[in-house]
């Protein structure tokens, strides 16, 4: 049987690609392999999964040869192909046990053979039908936009992801939200029946895939109801394959306001610049990043402070044009970073409190103000966490997300000077402390739920896995009794 050969010059970026989805620790061994392939026509494919997504990437040249396929530690195939040239080319050959690799080292060929894995215990990659939906980029981009957008945080799985909205048949929105800002584009109209998320994974990000050509999605729906539906976005050699993430998305636009009193035009010349601004001004608040906008007389101004205790300081911005009346509003600094970097260049705003939206040409980008004062100020109960901010000694997750606390909902009351009265806390302030304290304990308990789900989904698929492999074994064991001697 003739060996497959992996040129190192096309196996060492694959490798990084296949590498986006293989887990440090992995609970069924099979995970840690790649299936290897030569097709009846010659041609080389490399699949890597963990078991909810598959990543596969074809090989430039066919290759002579009959039909193989092989698992090959994902590990000793990359310390391997680490120290080799790329002029080299590796050659696999093997079984269901082993497998060689020979490759050169000076003028001589040496051998690695390392223990494998039967290909049946590979899990099955999804197959997709249908025809392929190409998209464009346009799309791509509101998806990588929409994806730096979205939620990582476990415990809300149906926000860690893209949604591809697709209610209105004449206008498909993509949509991406952490609960803190949300971003959204439209103009888009997919063959798609219904609406599906595009998962947050390092690979659709990796510049490799995204610069391998267009782009075509294939959905694959589940035909019995436990089964699950399956995403597809392929490049001119990559493969990418999803589970998809199962719940309703929120309905996103109640909160996307539609009236608004101010606006202001950043000139896109000047946006490198404002950015710039932006990164030298001192951050007060290392929690929130508070950053003040302030309208004034029709001229814009940045408002920071050198540290918390200190009056806001105004810092000019020009190629700016305004409209409507003053208004000085505060948001997290990076998001407006975010908002200029995407090209979202017309910022309207409502008043001081409420959601502003940053747009251009059907993009948009709403975020949540952030209050003047919120800067967190160490206490006594607290203590230096070696980067110099302060951390709580009885670190609650309840306690943090009281204390960093960045959407605004209503403002303090004050006396009269923008500072807060030095009396005690009243009634209504702890009977909120104390809701808080106990929608943090909730969310731990969301959160632990969450875990334990996961846990269980886990062990579902290995013991699915391992049924299969009971069954092999089983009709291996019915085809020796049939044999006579």
């Amino acid at each position: 049987m003739s060996k497959i050969a992996l040129p190192i010059a096309e196996l060492k970026p694959a490798l990084i690609g296949l590498g986006k989805i293989i887990a440090k620790r992995v609970t069924l061994p099979v995970l840690n392999h790649l299936k290897i392939e030569r097709t009846k026509d010659g041609w080389i494919a490399l699949t890597s999964t963990d078991l909810d997504h598959f990543i596969t990437v074809r090989l430039e040249q066919p290759g002579d040869g009959e039909p193989l396929s092989l698992l090959v530690p994902y590990d000793e195939l990359l310390k391997i192909t680490k120290n080799c040239p790329k002029t080299d080319t590796l050659l696999l050959n093997g079984d269901s046990k082993t497998v060689t690799i020979q490759y050169a080292i000076g003028n001589q060929v040496a051998e690695a053979k390392v223990e494998s894995l039967p290909v049946e215990e590979f899990p099955e990659i999804p197959r997709m039908k249908g025809e392929p939906i190409p998209v464009s980029d346009a799309l791509r981009q509101s998806i990588h936009n929409a994806l730096e957008c979205a939620s990582e945080d476990q415990t809300r799985l149906i926000l860690n992801g893209a949604f591809i909205d697709t209610t209105k048949p004449d206008a498909h929105y993509v949509v991406g939200t952490d609960g803190r800002h949300l971003f959204s584009s439209n103009s888009f109209s997919l063959a798609l029946k219904e609406s599906l998320i595009i998962p947050s994974k390092k690979f659709i990000g990796w510049k490799e895939f995204n610069n391998d050509g267009e782009w075509q999605f294939k959905v694959a729906q589940g035909e019995k109801k436990d089964e699950s539906s399956y995403l597809q976005i392929s490049s001119r050699r990559w493969r990418f394959i999803t589970r998809q993430i199962e719940g309703n998305y929120p309905n996103w636009r109640q909160v996307v306001p539609t009236t608004f009193n101010t606006s202001v035009e950043f000139d896109p010349e000047s946006v490198e610049q404002i950015i710039q601004t932006i990164q030298r001004m001192p951050d007060h608040d290392s929690i929130n990043h508070t950053l003040g906008i302030e309208i004034k007389r029709k001229k814009v101004n940045l408002l920071c402070k050198p540290s918390a205790d200190q009056q806001w300081v105004p810092v000019a911005i020009d190629a700016t044009t305004t409209k409507g009346p003053d208004v000085t509003t505060h948001l997290n600094r990076h998001l407006l970073i975010k908002a200029l970097q995407f090209g979202l260049l017309r910022l309207d705003i409502i008043d001081a409190m409420s959601p502003l939206r940053f747009s251009q040409e059907g993009r948009q980008m709403i975020v949540m103000p952030v209050r003047a004062d919120t800067a967190a100020k160490p206490t006594p109960a607290s203590e230096s966490n070696g980067n110099g901010e302060a951390e709580p000694v009885n670190s609650q997750p309840a306690a943090t997300d009281a204390a960093h606390q960045e959407r605004n909902t209503m403002p303090r009351n004050t006396n009269g000077n923008g500072h807060e009265p030095a009396a005690d806390k009243s009634t209504l302030e702890t009977a909120l402390e104390k809701i808080e304290l106990i929608k943090g304990s909730y969310r731990e308990a969301v959160r632990g739920l969450n875990d334990l789900t996961d846990a269980l989904k886990q062990i579902q698929r290995e013991r699915k896995s391992t049924d299969k492999e009971v069954q092999s074994v089983r009709s291996t064991l019915e085809r020796l009794q049939s044999v006579k001697l």
